[in-house]
């Protein structure tokens, strides 16, 4: 053994050939944490100082390659300044990466599965890479606002060129094996089995002297090969492309760019300084602090759900009463990940609906290449369309997807009951009706749960599965283990009106309302927010979900909270629905809609809703961005205040994630209560009684809680890190 540590061992295989392999102890997966990059370290020096080596190969012990840094570890350096984060950065490639890269004999990894960020920059160091067919590498630092910092920048320019770096690593998307070989990222791809054998044998292509490795590291080494126009072109018009996709919220990407451009006529050394100094500038902005945020907090659901899901075991069958569209988006998702799926309709035209959206997201993925024809064939026979309850017995979990109507609701769930097993669970994918309520006729309300939803089920992430007054935790970690299977998020929360997501989006729409009601034009207010960072402005948002649904969910919230949804003018929706003009789903709302050349629905700007909304508008009033964002995310914020203080969700982070994955809550805003956070607790709360002092009949919604008026006045914050003032 020529060095042995608590991740990497070093040992001579044959021949003069040592094989350096990444084996984190303790661990699923190997990660570049402090221990990692120390061992690195000490087990180069070892190789270094044995003059009877050759040649390095360098393996995993694991499934995957690297998965890149130890986020964890890697977050907490944030906190230092820009100069210590550069001078760390530099002091790792220059004392740790280039002295492998430095090695007087050739390297060759043998990637194995995943190798991304870190990790496939350990590949980028050594002078060959051997990918198996089934890998896949990447640099996703951008999508954590950063960008790569171990060399990444540097390298891998100089191996594929600038174009096809910059369209990488702006991306941050992983690449599969054939992608990797045709760019010139590997040399090599081979089958799984035979990678061992095929990092060696290149190996000894570079001991023999039939590949010459030296000539292969220079171009690594030496400044990109484009003249000065040449740059210019490739540079420039990258960065004009990138700027308009990435936006003004995520300035890695752009960065990333910048800095492959100043170091393009630099060598090696010079450049990874350059690289250095771009990601101690990214680490300090609010993108990188909420991303690097957002990653961390979903890995820690992600382990808190499969924890919990162990509890249930696997759900081998399942079942979805109502074959709607939201019925067949849930019988679509359920077979696309392999679980069998009973769909169940009370006639045929439903049954042919919930068919038809199953076929036509499968044919999508047809068409993207993402599965076969074969494969979309497999996934169709996991559904079986029914009119019966024939085979519900044998079902573990039935999702109830029938209309929005407590009494129908009722009847369904009283007379599926009767025809499952006493332990199978029966969920409800109800939006806004009260899990307890529904409960009522149940003889085994303990096996009961509610399973949200949201659309279109096979795009959004989150699942919130919500625990009834009598719900059992066997029904609520089936619940979850189900969701999981699907590839979903779930998020355990308990029952209220609007349970978590709509409940904290109920203020927000009605913040909308109470602005065009002062005369603020429905079309600024979406421009403005969508500048702020939402996918859609609130009155788009209103008409994709369809204007005759939030109505009624707006009758529902101001039966559960009078005081603060409950208003005593006519709103804008109720012009609207009252108009029929229900949104997307009949082509007029607050916009009306016609299909483009894909057949998708366009959105076009409308004269006659202002005339409609005339006779409601008490105002002419106009705000600045600022005052619209103010009046409209505060009201929101709050309500996410009150959802923790009340116990709706246990935690703040999981109030945060189910905001980003339910409603595309910016994400580099890292959710409404790091909002507050950043905003400061105490200049957010004088802003919100400044707003509800001018909100007149909407005043409510703007008061800030008394908790949340202690916490400002103690200099407490719902993430335990200083406020940082307004951003």
């Amino acid at each position: 053994m020529i060095y042995s540590g608590k991740a990497i061992t070093v040992q001579a295989i044959h021949d003069g050939i040592a094989e350096l392999c990444f084996d984190l102890q303790d661990d699923s997966v190997n990660k570049f944490n402090a221990l990692t990059v120390g061992e690195l370290k000490e087990a180069t020096a070892a190789i270094a100082a044995d003059s009877s080596l050759k040649g390095v190969i360098v393996t995993s012990g694991k499934p995957v390659f690297i998965v890149g840094a130890d986020i964890m570890e890697f977050g907490a350096l944030f906190g230092a300044s820009e100069d210590e984060i550069a001078e760390k950065t530099l002091r790792i490639n220059l004392d740790v990466f280039n002295a492998f890269e430095d090695l007087p004999i050739p390297t060759v990894a043998a990637i194995n599965g995943i190798a991304l960020g870190g990790g496939f920059e350990m590949g980028l160091v050594c002078d060959y890479r051997v990918m198996s067919k089934t890998a896949r590498i990447g640099l996703p630092e951008t999508k954590l606002g950063i960008i790569p910092g171990y060399g990444g920048t540097t390298r891998l320019p100089r191996l594929i060129g600038a174009d096809n770096a910059i369209e990488w690593i702006a991306s941050g998307k992983e690449q599969k094996a054939d992608v990797a070989l045709k760019f010139g990222a590997v040399d090599a791809v081979v089958a799984p089995e035979l990678l061992h054998e095929a990092a060696v044998s290149l190996l000894r292509q570079c001991i023999n002297g039939k590949l010459d490795y030296e000539a292969k590291r220079r171009e690594k080494q030496e400044p990109l090969k484009l003249n000065d126009v040449e740059a210019m072109m490739v540079f420039e018009t990258a960065k004009g492309f990138i700027a308009s996709q990435a936006g003004p919220h995520y300035p890695a990407p752009l960065t990333a760019i910048k800095v492959m451009q100043k170091a393009a006529g630099m060598n090696r050394d010079d450049a990874l300084r350059e690289e250095a100094r771009g990601i101690a500038r990214m680490a300090g902005t609010l993108a990188a602090k909420n991303l690097i945020g957002l990653f961390i907090s979903d890995q820690v659901l992600a382990k808190s759900g499969k924890a919990l899901a162990k509890k249930a075991g696997s759900v081998e069958r399942a079942a979805v009463l109502g074959a709607g569209i939201m019925g067949g988006g849930i019988a679509f998702q359920s077979a696309l990940k392999g679980t069998p799926i009973i769909m169940k309709d009370i006639a045929q035209a439903g049954i042919d609906l919930g068919l038809s959206e199953a076929s036509k997201l499968l044919s999508k993925q047809v068409d993207r290449g993402w599965i076969s024809v074969a494969e979309m064939a497999d996934v169709l026979n996991r559904i079986q369309p029914s009119l019966s309850y024939d085979g519900f017995d044998g079902v573990d979990v039935v999702v109830e997807a029938v209309v929005e109507n407590p009494k129908v609701k009722h009847a369904v769930l009283a007379e599926t009951e009767s025809h499952i097993r006493d332990d199978a669970v029966l969920a409800s994918n109800t939006s806004t009706i009260s899990i307890t309520h529904l409960a009522e006729p149940l003889q085994r309300p303990e096996n009961f749960c509610g399973m949200h939803f949201f659309n279109p089920v096979h795009r959004m992430p989150l699942v919130e599965v919500i625990r009834g007054e009598k719900t059992g935790e066997e029904a609520v970690a089936r619940t979850v283990a189900y969701a999981l299977a699907m590839g979903k998020k779930p998020i355990v929360v308990n029952d209220c009106p609007g349970f978590l997501v709509n409940r904290i989006l109920s203020p927000y729409i009605g913040a909308f309302m109470g602005l065009v009601r002062r005369g603020v034009d429905f079309t600024v207010i979406d421009r403005t927010m969508e500048r702020f960072g939402w996918p859609m402005g609130p009155a788009y948002l209103c008409d994709v979900v369809g204007i005759d649904t939030g109505v009624h969910a707006g009758a529902v919230m101001a039966e559960g909270f009078p005081e603060r949804m409950k208003y005593d003018f006519k709103t804008c929706h109720e012009v609207m629905f009252e108009n029929q003009r229900f949104g997307q789903k009949n082509g007029r709302g607050y916009f009306k809609y016609e299909a483009d050349k894909k057949g998708r629905p366009k959105k076009i700007v409308d004269e006659e809703v202002a005339a409609l909304l005339a006779p409601i508008v008490e105002g002419n009033e106009t705000l600045s961005d600022e005052e619209i964002v103010d009046s409209m995310m505060t009201p929101m914020c709050l309500e996410a205040v009150r959802c923790l203080e009340d116990g709706i969700a246990t935690s703040a982070t999981d109030v945060d994630l189910s905001l980003i994955y339910g409603i595309g809550f910016p994400p580099f805003r890292g959710g409404a209560l790091h909002y507050i956070d950043d905003f400061g607790l105490e200049k957010f709360v004088a802003r919100a009684d400044e707003l509800a002092a001018a909100a007149g009949p909407l005043k409510a919604m703007y008061l800030p809680t008394e908790k949340l008026r202690e916490m400002a006045a103690n200099g407490d914050t719902f993430f335990g890190t200083a406020a940082s003032g307004r951003k």
